[in-house]
């Protein structure tokens, strides 16, 4: 089994780095393999909803990490996504690859347990952690909890290291992580079946 994890920040070996670190420190204990992928600081384009992805199963452009991240998220067992704070919100690149990530993935992820983490200096952290869950949850992927919001605050790696709260958060949902792909796998069940879609027009 293989579990996902996406750093969200600019900087590959930065803050949240530290943190998916942990997490996935806590998987491999666990026997789980990882691979984290850094978007980096390049330019990323939002969605146009141009549609084409719903005929091409991935998205129209492809000259930035989406389709990569796509694929390997298609690949992997479970998903992990981190990011860096700002304006109380995820980063804004990491959130325009991730609209069209999930856009395109057309309900190939369903029933891959995911979960996001985020680090902050101070405040704001909630909010995002919040945004990012809600891509799993309108993707039909289970949440993965851990024993508090999954936070880590530190304006440097080093200070994220000595948020022992915060670093235990991150390897209580990596063991958490392990626990929900094992009773998964070990279940053997099929994804629950679902009724015909209904799509609800609010103007009349």
């Amino acid at each position: 089994m293989k579990v996902l994890l996406v750093n969200g920040s600019s900087h590959a070996k930065g803050c949240t780095f530290t943190a998916l670190s942990e997490v996935a420190g806590a998987l491999q204990a666990e026997g789980i393999e990882t691979e984290i992928i850094s978007i980096g600081s390049a330019s990323f384009r939002g969605c146009i909803n141009c549609g084409k992805c719903s005929e091409l199963k991935r998205c129209v452009f492809d000259d930035d990490c989406a389709n990569t991240i796509l694929q390997k998220a298609r690949e992997a067992d479970g998903l992990v996504i981190g990011s860096p704070v700002y304006y109380a919100g995820p980063n804004g690149a990491l959130c325009a690859i991730l609209d069209r990530v999930f856009y395109a993935s057309a309900g190939t992820l369903a029933g891959k347990p995911a979960a996001a983490i985020v680090n902050c200096r101070r405040g704001g952290a909630s909010a995002a952690f919040d945004r990012l869950n809600k891509y799993f949850t309108i993707s039909k992927m289970p949440v993965v909890s851990s024993q508090y919001w999954n936070s880590t605050h530190g304006f440097t790696p080093t200070d994220v290291k000595k948020d022992l709260e915060g670093m235990q958060v991150m390897r209580t949902l990596g063991t958490h992580m392990a626990w929900m792909l094992k009773s998964i796998k070990n279940a053997g069940l099929p994804l629950p079946a679902e009724e015909n879609r209904v799509w609800t027009n609010f103007i009349i």
